[in-house]
């Protein structure tokens, strides 16, 4: 017999909300949180749907772990350390408790890789598709938010890790894309799972003059900061930085402009704190690559190895 709501909560999520003093162990109707002093709060809240934004055989810890992932990488992009989450599980009628009990399994995990804890939520049934949202709750410094509207002409475009593999890692699951063992692998993890870029956003702070993670595209996310900043950009895809398992694989320069799915950070920064990002990429383990420059005038052109305009037939993923 499937397990009631109630008894739902007490068995799965209650162990999850254990570290988070101010969830009240889940008895009450609402949490209680204390800010923390000098620091500003950072909300943030994704949805996740079956087949739109996941595949419904996908294995229910990593959907879970996808899902807090994605919220994670927008605190990061704001240089915020997490502190909480809220969830709200629209589950489908036939949700077996095996996969509820997975997906709370992979929350918990991720819940100690990234010291942040259930504070509530809500549960509740329908007929639909399996349906998730997740608010995460983060703190910054009072006023050393990163924002999008801050990029300046002049400034230098970076982006952090490799771009496309989420992208051609959905392909290879749809059997659209053929690869060979070890990359199919290695891109099908990328897509499942995206690694929020947290240590990066917070070391940003104060050397980044604007910031956010690339979840719809490349082109699509730069072209935010183009327009809350006022500014132009130009982009060259020679020092787009693709992994060896994207780069052998057909497609791989339209996935890394427009695919989506990278959930890396996109940052700009004035040319002389190139030595600092540098050093930074070297201290974190982690690629930082500048892909191109702002421009006073408006506008994003993107250029190809010949200095050749690359058509914007498709910029990046839209729900509407």
């Amino acid at each position: 017999m499937a397990l009631s709501e109630f008894a739902f909560i007490a068995r799965h999520l209650r162990p999850l909300a254990a570290g988070s003093p101010g969830a009240l162990e889940l008895l009450d109707d609402a949490a209680l949180l204390d800010p923390p002093a000098g620091a500003e709060l950072v909300l943030t809240k994704d949805a996740m749907v079956a087949g739109v934004h996941f595949l419904a055989e996908d294995p229910p810890a990593q959907i879970a772990q996808k899902l807090l992932r994605v919220n994670l990488s927008d605190l990061a992009a704001m240089g915020a350390a997490p502190l909480h989450y809220l969830l709200s599980l629209v589950r489908a009628r036939d949700t077996t408790d095996a996969w509820l009990a997975e997906f709370c399994r992979g929350l918990a995990a991720d819940q100690a890789e990234f010291d942040i804890g259930l504070l509530g939520g809500d549960t509740v049934a329908t007929p639909g598709p399996l349906t998730l949202s997740l608010t995460a709750i983060g703190q910054v410094p009072k006023g050393q938010a990163l924002r999008r509207s801050t990029a300046r002409a002049g400034d230098d475009v970076w982006v952090s890790g490799t771009l496309g593999d989420g992208a051609l890692g959905l392909r290879v699951l749809q059997g659209a894309l053929e690869a060979p063992v070890e990359a199919r692998a290695y891109l099908i993890a990328r897509y499942r799972l995206p690694c929020p870029r947290l240590a990066l956003g917070q070391a940003l702070r104060g050397v980044a003059s604007a910031a956010l993670d690339i979840s719809d595209g490349l082109l699509a996310d730069l072209g935010h900061i183009l327009e809350t900043s006022e500014v132009g950009a130009e982009i060259r895809a020679a020092a787009l930085p693709l992994s060896p398992a994207a780069r052998a694989l057909p497609g791989a320069r339209d996935a890394a402009l427009a695919g989506g799915d990278d959930y890396e950070l996109l940052f700009t920064a004035p040319a002389d704190r190139r030595p600092r990002i540098e050093a930074l990429s070297r201290e974190l383990v982690l690629p930082l690559t500048c892909i191109g420059r702002i421009e006073a005038a408006g506008g994003l052109r993107a250029l190809d190895e010949q200095d050749r305009q690359i058509p914007a037939a498709a910029t990046g993923w839209q729900h509407f």
